[in-house]
């Protein structure tokens, strides 16, 4: 049995073509060479967030009009992700930002996406780690502008140096160009604050990906019973 996603091809990535005897790639094949350049990126669903869904707590206790357009994306999730659409979660700690978002990821996964998590400490933790050791920027670049889905938490968490920063914007502005999906969620509402942090042209860049969905309330986690 094929294992090709649209039962075109062998599961190799290419088709046939007897009568002009040459062959061309599949549909399949650029999803698998995402999913290959991603292999050494962050794809796990933390485990605190791999049993989350609409129909249970604490989803059903976000703001409903949030949830509903967080809904509808997932409903056309490879849609979205082929139009590199994005969503972009403001608001308090604990009103359920990472929880959605996670959701997102969730079902891009699910739909045989690949898809690269990091909280925006890591990622960044990441890059230093590559320029610490002489690598190669260029080559983590690529692979994370492949994936179909880049999910960002805590963006604008910390500020960093500057050549970090720019190689944060390298990344965002990467996918930009490439019409590449990202979520991403963010404590901070003041425009001005953020582009403090991470700088005026990552911001811009995010907010042109992604449609912005604001959560208020109080702090989910504080209420939290065991």
């Amino acid at each position: 049995m094929s294992d090709c996603p649209f039962d075109a091809c062998d599961g190799g990535g290419f088709m046939y073509d007897v009568e002009t005897n040459t062959a061309y790639d599949c549909r399949c094949r650029s999803q698998r060479v995402a999913r290959a350049r991603a292999r050494s990126l962050s794809a796990v669903v933390p485990r605190l967030y791999r049993d989350v869904a609409f129909d249970r707590p604490p989803v059903t206790d976000i703001d409903p009009t949030i949830v509903a357009q967080t809904r509808r994306f997932v409903n056309g999730i490879d849609h979205q992700l082929d139009a590199g659409n994005g969503l972009w979660f403001m608001g308090p700690s604990g009103t359920g930002k990472t929880t959605l978002a996670m959701l997102v990821s969730k079902a891009a996964l699910d739909a045989g996406r690949s898809v690269a998590i990091y909280s925006l400490p890591r990622l960044l933790s990441e890059i230093r780690d590559v320029f610490r050791a002489d690598g190669s920027f260029i080559a983590l670049l690529d692979r994370l502008t492949s994936v179909d889905l880049l999910h960002v938490d805590d963006v604008g968490a910390e500020k960093t140096s500057e050549w970090v920063l720019e190689a944060l914007y390298s990344i965002v502005n990467a996918r930009y160009e490439s019409k590449r999906s990202m979520v991403v969620t963010t404590n901070i509402f003041d425009r001005e604050e953020l582009c403090d942090q991470i700088t005026g042209r990552t911001v811009s860049r995010l907010t042109a990906m992604c449609d912005e969905l604001p959560l208020l309330g109080e702090d989910h986690r504080m209420f939290r019973t065991a």
